[in-house]
């Protein structure tokens, strides 16, 4: 027994080697391959980090053969958020998910605690966790209500989901080792056991990111809208207009009668896209942004099939947009935009939003796990082939 158990640990111990070494291997980002959509130039890091303020810290749980899931934390400024909250938007693509928090933010239009991304039967632990963080910051000794905002994908196909193995330490190490700067793409955090594009043998996805500054010539101004991504969903991968998914034979209904006798497959997947600016907008103008970002996720081919959560939260970081805990009402604030001044953030939280997707598939390295299900990375010689062959890429 005692042999049996020291096998079982070593096996184990290897699994998550493995895969920690998989993910430590380059994987290129998609201006690597010469894939740039649109006409604005991204910020420095090309992340929702190039937005400032914003941090993001991720943790990653790999055990044994089944166990492949983990968190993202997007920390909108290193204050006490709760007692300078944010405005905020959240608009539902299919709302077939779980988002903690949602009803709270489309009421008030403000967030009061960072973001949380995990899988679907791990929420509830994500939000006590955010509730504990809250209530333990300096300040906040007297607080009796928090509004946790905590999304999810379902990664039950590589994940033993239903062990629920992420508890209140997890989350609360992501939010720890939240950072600014490079942020960690493909199969990390939120990310490790997510997979995309095609029913079986489907394309392994995980966190991705992007940013866009609009130009200063504009009547808007210089502005820089950051994304991040958890990708799960299903459709017809593009990239660039170019119809990769076809040409690799990896796509939905690419065999109809046997896709739909595969029900052990949670159905459609999701997508949670994360909107951050330092655009001073109001939580109206966050909405009309945030609707944007599925123009830049439908260019991907997504299909937001029945089965797949799709939302977007987006926030403003501006300081003159910030409303004091303690206030009754926002006071202060610069003058808004007006609505025909939005429109070059409307362009580059699609582009953005089209971008950070790629970079999440392009990042992510194949992951084998619950029941030996495998999602396989993008072979980037035969994207790059492809992309060629449309004369996309470099």
């Amino acid at each position: 027994m005692l042999c049996r158990c020291l096998i079982g640990l070593l096996l184990a111990s290897l699994s998550a080697l493995g895969a920690e070494t998989s993910r430590a291997q380059p994987r290129p980002r998609a201006r690597e391959l010469g894939i740039a959509p649109g006409v604005f130039a991204p910020g420095p890091l090309n992340a929702i980090t190039d937005v400032s303020g914003v941090r993001v810290g991720e943790f990653t749980l790999i055990e044994g053969q089944d166990i492949r899931t983990g968190v993202t934390a997007i920390v909108p400024h290193p204050g006490n958020l709760f007692q300078e909250k944010v405005p905020a938007a959240i608009v539902v693509g299919n709302g077939f998910g779980k988002l903690i928090g949602s009803t709270q933010v489309h009421e008030l239009g403000q967030l009061e605690t960072p973001i949380l991304l995990t899988n679907t039967l791990n929420v509830w632990e994500g939000a006590a966790a955010l509730v504990d963080y809250t209530l333990a910051q300096t300040g906040n000794e007297d607080v009796l209500s928090v509004n946790p905002v905590v999304g999810e994908t379902n990664d039950g196909w590589l994940n033993n989901i239903r062990r629920r193995p992420l508890r209140r330490e997890h989350f609360l190490e992501a939010l720890r080792t939240a950072r600014s700067g490079p942020v960690e793409e493909g199969a990390v955090g939120a990310g490790t056991g997510t997979g995309a594009f095609g029913y079986e043998g489907e394309i392994k996805a995980g966190i991705g990111t992007a940013s866009r500054r609009t130009p200063e010539h504009t009547v808007l101004g210089s502005y820089i809208v950051g994304v991040l991504v958890q990708t799960n969903f299903a459709g017809i991968l593009t990239i660039d207009g170019v119809p990769v998914g076809k040409e690799l034979g990896t796509y939905d209904y690419r065999d109809v009668p046997k896709a739909y006798q595969t029900p052990a497959k949670p159905e459609g997947g999701s997508c949670m896209i994360v909107v951050a600016t330092d655009a001073p907008l109001d939580a109206w103008q966050l909405r009309r942004l945030a609707w944007r970002a599925f123009a830049g996720m439908a260019r991907t081919g997504a299909t937001f099939q029945q089965g797949s959560g799709d939302y977007v939260i987006a926030f403003s970081t501006a300081k003159s947009m910030r409303m004091p805990y303690h206030l009754p009402s926002p006071k202060g604030r610069d003058a808004l935009f007006g609505d025909k001044e939005l429109s070059p953030l409307f362009q580059a939280v699609a582009e953005a939003t089209e971008e950070a997707i790629y970079n999440s598939l392009l990042r992510a390295t194949t992951v084998r796990g619950r029941d030996g299900h495998e999602a396989h990375a993008l072979a980037i010689d035969e994207v790059q082939r492809i992309l060629k062959k449309y004369g996309r890429g470099k």
